[in-house]
C-alpha cells in the first residue's frame, strides 16, 4: 500500500512547515489554511480515521489531543482560544486518509460548524 500525503511528511519525503515532533506524531502547518491559524497534528501511525482507531490506539489519541494543547500553548492560542476538528470520512469533510487533529485559531470561531 502507499504512503499517504501524511505519512511522506512524517517520513520528511515532502516538505512541510513543521512546528512540533516527538517519536508519536508531528504538527505542522496547513497548506490551505481555513482559518488565520490551522496546524495538523498528525501520528506517524498511519490510522486511516478515528471510525478505524482501535483499542490499542487509546494511549496515541489522548497523546494527539494532549499534543494539540501543547501545541495550542506555544503558539499563543490558548488565551483567545482554538478549535480542535478531527473530521471522519467523507461527509466529515476527511481529506487525506490518515488520522489528524486540525487546530484553528485566530479569528472568532461560528457555532454551528457545518
Amino acid at each position: 500500500m502507499s504512503k499517504t500525503l501524511f505519512e511522506k511528511i512524517c517520513d520528511r519525503e515532502i516538505p512541510a512547515d513543521v512546528v512540533y515532533e516527538d517519536e508519536l506524531c508531528v504538527a505542522f502547518r496547513d497548506i490551505a489554511p481555513q482559518a488565520p491559524v490551522h496546524l495538523l497534528v498528525v501520528p506517524r501511525k498511519p490510522i486511516p480515521r478515528i471510525a478505524e482507531a482501535g483499542d490499542e490506539d487509546q494511549e496515541l489519541i489522548g497523546h494527539l489531543f494532549l499534543t494539540a494543547r501543547k501545541v495550542a500553548k506555544e503558539q499563543g492560542l490558548a488565551e483567545k482560544g482554538f478549535r480542535i476538528v478531527v473530521n471522519n470520512g467523507p461527509d466529515g469533510g476527511e481529506a487525506v486518509p490518515h488520522l489528524h487533529i486540525h487546530i484553528l485559531a485566530g479569528r472568532q470561531m461560528k457555532w454551528p460548524p457545518g
